[in-house]
């Protein structure tokens, strides 16, 4: 379509002159530039663009400049440094999503702009396309190589909890660990969803990392913990700085993001996935009656293996001892040998008595009774000899012939100085005694000397041994 100038009479001039009936003056370039601005500025002061990325880069400013475009057309883009801070998600070339801004032109390149307050992305499916780069990125970065897995400690003595401190989820952590196994519990609390969430996230891990061995509140295990919820939720812990904070934790940890059904990237990152948060507590401790069963199980063992020799033993020397002989098969045949031994024994005796018989029948000559006469008449010659010098021998027996015997204290005084030696004395006469003094000294009851006990007479004299 043409445009229609006011009629001029020199057209092909070559300096510009005012026309007759023009009001308008020439504008420059910048004037325009300005009225454009404004007029598209005032016309879509607020728009909603759907488009892919493309060409992201950020600036050192911290501002972020892409391009939207779809099949036919292309809109340069730019978010400033305030609002790129806010962004849920890492802007990336290829993910589709709504912008929501003003347009405006920048001069300086006479183009037009959108200039970005807001980036959403554009449905799940969007959202799922991005968390697959993501995954495939960090994959390959080798974040979430099984070998890099650390096994749980069996019994941790403190466990912290990363999580809101207000939701369901640390009730139901505390509350199964009460049940199983009570532990110190330490909680850090952070956002689990929307703006801030994950550099929160992030941060309270990588607080727990950096917690020095030795110190008082340094777990043993870390749990991230959140309830279920969208996949847009659960965005945060998807975020890739939540990603790393968890895959460089110095401290085993277990990861416990929404139902069972759900799965973000830290369960790839972490140690451990738990399919709820409660079952992160189930993961994190043992049950402890179940302890107590397994170590009275252990004592029971032990002590069966310590008594398991000693019922062997008992069992071998059971068997052994049933293998050996009776007391009566061991002495039978001595007990045989001895009825042996005692019948020919009665026989010996039976034969030496008849051969002493026969020996006594045949010397029965040298038996006669002349012979024992005179064997008893000799023995009872010497038994009287015998007497008749006990009685020759006798002190007392020459009393009669008038003598006196004198007899002290001691006994029969026989010298003069030891008669002298006492005070007094006895006197024995053949028909009693009589005490005499020696000097004035009191004498003392003379204690009468023991009488010899004469041989009884009229005993016949021992026998002789008939055998010789």
């Amino acid at each position: 379509m043409a445009a229609n100038f006011p009629p001029d009479d020199n057209n092909d001039g070559l300096v510009a002159r005012s026309r007759a009936g023009d009001n308008a003056e020439p504008l420059s370039v910048s004037e325009i530039s300005n009225i454009l601005k404004r007029t598209v500025e005032d016309r879509f002061g607020f728009v909603r663009l759907r488009g892919e990325l493309s060409g992201v880069k950020r600036a050192a400013s911290g501002h972020l400049y892409a391009s939207l475009k779809d099949e036919k057309a292309v809109i340069d883009a730019v978010m400033w440094r305030g609002n790129t801070q806010r962004l849920p998600f890492q802007p990336e070339d290829g993910l589709e999503v709504v912008a929501s801004g003003k347009l405006t032109t920048y001069p300086g390149r006479s183009k037009y702009q959108i200039v970005v307050e807001r980036m959403e992305l554009a449905g799940e499916g969007a959202l799922l396309a991005l968390l697959e780069k993501t995954k495939a990125r960090l994959q390959a970065e080798g974040l979430f190589d099984e070998r890099r897995k650390r096994p749980l400690p069996f019994l941790p003595k403190t466990i912290g909890v990363v999580t809101s401190p207000t939701g369901a989820v640390i009730r139901d952590i505390l509350h199964r660990l009460a049940d199983r196994f009570p532990s110190r519990v330490i909680v850090w609390p952070v956002l689990v969803q929307g703006q801030g969430a994950a550099e929160q996230v992030a941060g309270a891990v990588r607080g727990f990392s950096g917690l020095p061995e030795g110190h008082p509140d340094r777990p043993d295990l870390v749990i991230v913990a959140r309830g279920g919820g969208s996949i847009e939720d659960l965005w945060s812990f998807n975020e890739e700085v939540v990603v790393r904070a968890v895959a460089e934790c110095s401290i085993p940890t277990i990861s416990a993001v929404g139902h069972e059904t759900d799965t973000t990237l830290v369960d790839f990152a972490s140690d451990r996935r738990a399919p709820t948060p409660t079952a992160a507590a189930e993961i994190a401790v043992p049950v402890r009656a179940e302890l107590a069963a397994t170590l009275d199980d252990f004592a029971s063992r032990t002590k069966r293996a310590i008594l398991r020799p000693v019922q062997l033993g008992r069992e071998r020397l059971q068997a052994r001892a049933e293998r050996l002989p009776t007391p009566e098969t061991l002495l039978q045949p001595q007990g045989q040998r001895l009825d042996d031994i005692a019948m020919r024994l009665g026989n010996g005796l039976r034969d030496k008595a008849a051969r002493a018989r026969e020996r006594l029948q045949g010397d029965k000559a040298r038996l006669n009774a002349p012979l024992l006469k005179s064997r008893v008449q000799q023995a009872g010659e010497r038994l009287a000899a015998v007497a008749r010098l006990m009685t020759s021998l006798d002190p007392d027996n020459v009393l009669k012939r008038g003598y006196a015997r004198v007899i002290g204290p001691e006994g029969t005084v026989t010298d003069r100085v030891q008669a002298a030696k006492h005070p007094a004395l006895t006197l024995k006469f053949r028909d009693g005694e009589l005490d005499v003094s020696t000097g004035d000294t009191p004498r003392p009851a003379p204690t009468p000397a023991p009488r010899r006990k004469s041989p009884e007479k009229g005993l016949p004299p021992a026998q002789d041994d008939l055998f010789g």
